[in-house]
């Protein structure tokens, strides 16, 4: 069996002496032989191919941790690991673009206030809720699955009682968690209880006070991030012109069937609570 001197197996392999040290402490590429007494490292020949796939996926900015996974795994389970790792570096990729964009409008000045603000009474109503900290990233995935799971809850509380809605508890960003608030009010309180009693680990329950909101409708187009957020600073805006005061926590308040909606049709209201 042919065995290599670490610098001959970095020549080969395209990575330094250094890097390979690295991921023999990560587990990632042993040697096949350390020798007692020196330390030396000799790798075998046909490591050289493992080594050179490590190489190239490490020049796709993947992680050593989830390389170490992805090289452990069959050949088809590794293609669709990369492509999944791919896929969600795609989806930042799209997110930075549109925030530097948003950005640009900002600092340039070119951003207009295009939106209408708005005002509606909302009555005291019982809402079923899940809360969790996270980040902007997962919002899309983590919200219809919560809203989904609130509304068949519901559906042995008496059924829904009005549009689900998600409540910010503090700024969720690419760097700041949150919490966000799935809700969905109900119709049967005493029902409520009891399931929220009995799935206290997942599900809360709690009674939203009547409230006056300012908002302004949106279209599905503009619910992504970062789009929206200019939904939420012209609503911020109007309430500072108006002399009211936020009085809550913001919302995102979704009226329509988000699945059938096209691009254009408006699905969601972007709400603060206020008060004089």
């Amino acid at each position: 069996m042919e065995l290599l001197t670490i610098g001959e197996f970095a020549a080969r392999s395209r990575l330094s002496p250094k890097a390979l040290r690295l991921y023999d402490r990560l587990g990632l590429l042993s040697p096949a032989r350390v020798d007692a007494a020196t330390g030396y490292r000799r790798y075998r020949a046909d490591q050289v191919e493992q080594a050179r796939r490590i190489a190239l996926l490490r020049q796709l900015d993947m992680p050593l941790a989830r390389i170490a996974d992805l090289v452990a795994l069959p050949g088809p389970r590794a293609s669709d690991e990369l492509v999944a790792y791919w896929a969600d570096v795609e989806e930042r990729h799209a997110f930075r673009r549109a925030m530097a964009e948003h950005l640009r409008d900002l600092l340039s000045g070119r951003r207009t206030n295009m939106y209408e603000i708005r005002t509606a009474d909302v009555p005291e109503q019982a809402v079923l809720t899940e809360r969790k900290s996270l980040l902007t990233d997962e919002l899309p995935r983590w919200i219809p699955a919560a809203l989904d799971r609130l509304e068949t809850a519901a559906g042995g509380c008496g059924g829904v009682a009005g549009a689900p809605f998600v409540v910010y508890h503090a700024e969720v960003s690419l760097d700041s968690d949150g919490p966000a608030e799935a809700c969905v009010p109900v119709t049967d309180l005493r029902a409520a209880e009891a399931y929220a009693a009995a799935n206290r680990r997942t599900t809360s329950l709690r009674v939203e006070p009547a409230q006056r909101l300012a908002y302004v409708r949106v279209a599905k187009a503009q619910v992504a991030h970062p789009q929206i957020m200019s939904a939420f600073e012209a609503v911020e805006e109007w309430i500072a012109r108006e002399g009211l005061t936020v009085a809550g926590p913001c919302r995102e308040i979704y009226f329509a069937d988000w699945d059938t909606a096209s691009a254009s049709d408006e699905v969601c209201d972007i709400a603060f609570p206020v008060s004089r």
